[in-house]
């Protein structure tokens, strides 16, 4: 661990297949991520998962499926840390204590719960409503000093940071007593950017690109052929004028917007460089040339995660093996939260009572 300067982690949920805005939201981000100096831990958060029901079959092959995808897109398991969460017990049993530490007033300004939960908020469960903190408590337990995280996620991100601010200080003495200086968890740091960090509908520009939308044309999934790919993007709505050369002519303009958006994502440039290519040209000449782009930069991974999908047996050796890594990590980070919240911990070296 000394051997790194950061220590980076972020987790995806395993519910419904993987799209185009989770590859280029966060699993893309994922890979990029292990070419710093850092430590890099990305889990399966199966926990959060539960928060709605799930069918427990169709679980499985998700967690299985979202581990594929890591692994397809480029996420090496010797540089990395992959593992689900319920394999590390350590999350829940923080997040129990950092119940006892967030107040009620920050939940509830949450939005996203608002959201989720909609009007009929009284049967939303339990679950959902501390989604946050178990998420606080994914973060701190590795003490994570940065998280790629979207714009969607950006307030759940604050309240760790309160979560930690809080516990910091309500025991200041402990945490100095047992030899951990002026604070034990990190204030972590946010890593929100690239050119589509929020990728959009196919189908409506104004609406995230989403795993449940009804319309299978509005995503492109991460296991699409290439033939559906190219499909997809022909179809995806477009206003008639050509495309501008200057970004302020995107505004107004949210599908056109969204499709530079993401071929600068795939293309790895900005979008300033998009438009300086493609400035000027109708949609009928923008849209096969990302089309090209979309196939020759998802196919592959489409079909390396049916390669691995088709092997379980590999899938979950990679995740048990992760899960023990992490475990060493969380804890250590757990075993001095006791200490300082004032738990006696089990000693292994006691002889059993006679």
């Amino acid at each position: 661990m000394a051997a790194f300067t950061e220590l980076v982690f972020s987790g995806v949920q395993p519910t419904g297949n993987l799209h185009l805005g989770n590859y280029l939201g966060a699993v893309k981000r994922f890979v990029e991520m292990q070419e710093r100096d850092a430590q890099c831990l990305y889990c399966v958060v199966d926990m959060h998962a539960i928060t709605v029901w799930q069918d427990p079959e169709a679980l499985r092959g998700q967690i299985r499926e979202v581990t594929a995808a890591f692994l397809a897109a480029g996420i090496d398991p010797k540089r990395a840390i992959v593992f689900n969460q319920s394999q590390v017990p350590q999350h829940a049993e923080l997040a129990w204590i950092f119940n006892c530490v967030a107040r009620l007033g920050w939940l509830n300004r949450m939005t996203q719960f608002k959201e989720k939960a909609g009007k009929d908020r009284e049967n939303a469960s339990i679950g959902l409503y501390d989604y946050p903190v178990l998420m606080a408590a994914d973060i701190l337990a590795y003490r994570a000093t940065h998280v790629p995280v979207g714009e969607d996620q950006k307030q759940h991100l604050e309240l760790t940071r309160d979560i930690a601010q809080k516990f910091n200080t309500d025991f200041s003495g402990s945490i100095a007593a047992h030899g951990h200086g002026e604070a034990f968890f990190p204030m972590t740091e946010p890593l929100i950017g690239g050119p589509a960090a929020r990728v959009m509908s196919l189908r409506d520009g104004s609406k995230k690109m989403s795993k449940s939308d009804p319309s299978d044309n509005a995503r492109i999934n991460l296991t699409d052929e290439a033939d559906t790919i190219a499909q997809k993007i022909r179809r995806a709505k477009t206003d008639s004028e050509p495309l501008p050369s200057e970004i302020a002519g995107l505004k107004e303009r949210p599908e056109a917007d969204n499709l530079v958006g993401i071929y600068a994502a795939l293309a790895g440039i900005t979008r300033e460089e998009v438009l300086r290519d493609f400035g000027g040209a109708q949609f009928s000449t923008f849209k096969p040339a990302l089309a090209d782009l979309a196939v020759a930069s998802l196919a592959p991974i489409a079909g390396e995660m049916r390669r691995l999908t088709a092997d379980p047996g590999h899938i979950d050796a990679v995740l048990a093996d992760g899960a023990g890594r992490a475990e060493t990590i969380a804890a250590q980070t757990l075993d001095a939260v006791k200490d300082i919240v004032g738990f006696v911990r089990r000693s292994p070296n006691l002889q059993a009572v006679r």
